[in-house]
């Protein structure tokens, strides 16, 4: 029987209960701690709990990941939830430097520690996580402000690197370390590309021509790269937050005013038009394209993700990809962004990053030449991209990342700054950036040292 003209027709039947189940449950799913469902990290970390009494932690990938996810995403919640830090970048501080303490401490179960250092070393995920971070950013940008992005980046880069060199050894000469010192042992390993493309190279160089021990002077290295990491991180974090009450001054993640994607970057979700085989076709791209780094690097001593970097930027100029699997890599992208990068941080913080390095620099006369030299990098960027008309906030972040702590520095910079998008630009400032500085440090060393 048709309903009468005019009438409403009666709600749909909902056939499932009103009470607790299911819909009370699928409630508390969907209540997360990052991207983990409450009662999924409640019974995961009972799992672990229970391997770790038991005395065997599973060495399978599964059991990695779920260590790794509980780790970050725990460290990662508590800085989101604590008012004022977490408007600075404090959920990957937390996720990074949290679990640094703990092992050093002692806090942590030693098998525990044993499982994510062995995962962490034997697969070097993070080359994984930045592979696909960059192609995915590379191939969702507009092909002709690709390239205008990457010409222009090196100027505030440039500047930015010069101020700061020649502000932070002044000001470290004025605080009485020395200006021999101050350059080579604070303001130049600050801006060297983080420590295995930065530090060890230069504690290398340093051995040979001052003919000290190379551990010795990598000690010394090491604290300055450590806390102007952290610095970074705290900086990019606020300008995070400045550009929400300024919204002029920054692109969200875009560098120039004309910049667009291809993607538009603000989905959060995947919305069922991209099929999965492309999804699976851009991840398997992103592989194939840091093969090809690794075999660059090998061959012309190019390291692999500078490789990798221009060949997804020709790439996508010469549109050699179909839209399809660039939409792909879009997906691939945002799913690292979202899932992976707060278990990336954990793992290093676990594996790589030694808190007592890190407490060694946190000196005044240290702890104020670094912090000049890092502000002067990012201040300049800032007013110099202003002047070309570029986003200055962006600018800034990207000029962050010259003093981070490498690879995964930028993972840190860009995660505080909720600018994951520029991580191509970061390659640029911390590899590039990072050689050309070790080159210049190493010959004025050699000449004037």
């Amino acid at each position: 029987m048709q309903p009468a003209s005019g009438a409403q027709p009666p709600p749909p039947k909902n056939d499932l209960p009103t009470g607790f189940w299911p819909q009370g449950w699928w409630k508390i799913m969907e209540v997360r701690i990052g991207i983990i469902p409450l009662p999924i990290y409640l019974l995961l970390l009972a799992l672990i709990v229970g391997f770790v009494v038991t005395g065997k932690i599973p060495s399978e990938i599964s059991a990695a990941i779920a260590l790794l996810a509980v780790g970050g995403f725990t460290c990662s919640e508590l800085g989101k939830r604590i008012p004022l830090i977490r408007n600075v970048g404090a959920a990957a501080i937390f996720a990074t430097f949290i679990p640094s303490c703990l092992v050093f401490y002692n806090l942590l179960p030693a098998m525990l520690v044993q499982s994510v250092t062995d995962f962490t070393k034997s697969t070097n995920f993070l080359y994984l996580f930045i592979a696909s971070i960059i192609v995915g950013s590379i191939l969702s940008m507009d092909r002709t402000v690709l390239i205008k992005g990457f010409i222009k980046i090196f100027v505030p880069l440039a500047a930015g690197s010069i101020a700061a060199g020649l502000l932070g050894t002044a000001v470290g000469t004025l605080l009485g370390l020395g200006a021999h010192h101050t350059l080579f042992f604070i303001v130049a390993p600050i801006m060297a590309g983080g420590i295995g493309e930065g530090a060890i190279p230069l504690s290398v160089g340093y051995a040979g021509i001052l003919h000290q021990e190379q551990g010795e002077l990598f000690a010394q290295i090491l604290p300055s790269v450590m806390l102007s990491s952290l610095t970074a991180i705290l900086f990019a974090g606020s300008l995070n937050y400045v550009g929400k009450k300024f919204p002029h001054l920054t692109g969200e993640g875009r560098l120039q005013p004309d910049e667009r994607a291809d993607m538009d970057p603000s989905k959060g979700e995947i919305t069922g038009q991209v099929d999965v085989s492309h999804i699976a076709a851009a991840g398997i791209t992103a592989v194939s394209l840091y093969l090809v780094g690794v075999m660059c690097q090998r061959l012309f001593g190019l390291p692999a993700p500078v490789a990798m970097l221009f060949i997804a930027v020709l790439i996508k100029l010469t549109q050699a990809v179909s839209p399809q699997i660039q939409e792909g890599s879009f997906v691939v992208y945002k799913f690292f962004a979202t899932a992976v990068t707060y278990p990336l941080l954990f793992a290093i913080g676990v594996s790589i990053t030694p808190w007592d390095k890190l407490i060694a620099a946190f000196n005044l006369p240290n702890l104020i030449t670094i912090v000049a030299t890092v502000t002067t990098l990012m201040g300049t960027g800032f007013l110099v991209g202003r002047r070309l008309h570029m986003y200055p906030i962006e600018t800034a972040i990207v000029n962050a990342c010259h003093s981070g702590q490498g690879g995964t520095g930028d993972v840190a910079i860009l995660t505080a700054a909720n600018r994951m998008q520029l991580m191509p630009f970061a390659q640029v400032a911390t590899r590039i950036g990072g050689a050309i500085t070790v080159t210049l440090t190493l010959l004025c060393l050699a000449r004037f040292g």
